[in-house]
């Protein structure tokens, strides 16, 4: 407890972050109070309108600047004429493909894995507007780029057997994904090559 309570509260407030504990919050409320106060102001007021404007694109399911409208990706007349679909489970993993420059085609982004413990069935996870899109698009191959887990593992097969029924290709990615990683954790050239020697499933 400080001489102030206001100051618990932004302590207690920064904890909400993953990897901040008291004492990292601690010292970051600090840091913000005796130098950097215009610059927290600001930076409170970025994660105000993101978090109330930032929604789902309802094409992809990735993030999206308003309620109902597309994404910046989806906009792209070019990735909407590839043909593919990678398939991914959160939108960090979009922007980590995407700094990789090694994909330019289209993405549909799950939120999450199937984990029926957790109550994550096919519906939280969007399937009915992904098979929407697989019937209605032109698509012609479905990327796998999910984690290499037990839970991505099943996803994946789940995700397989729909595009194999409307006879899409599926592949999966490859080289350099370490069982049990994410993709974000994976640097660019690895995510590059992954894509380059993706192998059909």
């Amino acid at each position: 407890m400080s001489s102030s309570s206001l100051l618990d509260s932004m302590v207690e407030a920064l904890q909400v972050m993953p990897g901040i504990g008291p004492v990292s919050a601690t010292r970051i409320a600090y840091y913000l109070l005796d130098r950097k106060r215009s610059e927290g102001l600001a930076m409170a007021k970025v994660i105000e309108q993101g978090l109330n404007n930032i929604s789902i694109c309802p094409h992809c399911r990735n993030y999206t600047d308003e309620k109902d409208q597309e994404c910046e990706l989806c906009s792209s007349a070019k990735r909407r004429n590839s043909g593919s679909i990678c398939i991914v489970e959160s939108p960090s993993d979009v922007m980590a493909i995407e700094s990789s420059s090694s994909y330019s085609g289209n993405y549909f982004v799950l939120h999450g894995h199937l984990s029926p413990i957790d109550g994550i069935g096919p519906e939280e996870l969007g399937f009915d507007v992904l098979t929407r899109r697989l019937k209605e698009e032109n698509i012609t191959e479905v990327i796998l780029a999910l984690g290499q887990t037990a839970e991505g593992e099943v996803t994946a097969s789940y995700i397989a057997a729909i595009a194999k029924k409307l006879n899409i290709s599926v592949s999966k990615i490859a080289t350099g994904v370490p069982v049990g990683g994410e993709l974000t954790s994976v640097d660019g050239n690895t995510l590059a090559l992954s894509f380059n020697f993706r192998r059909k499933i």
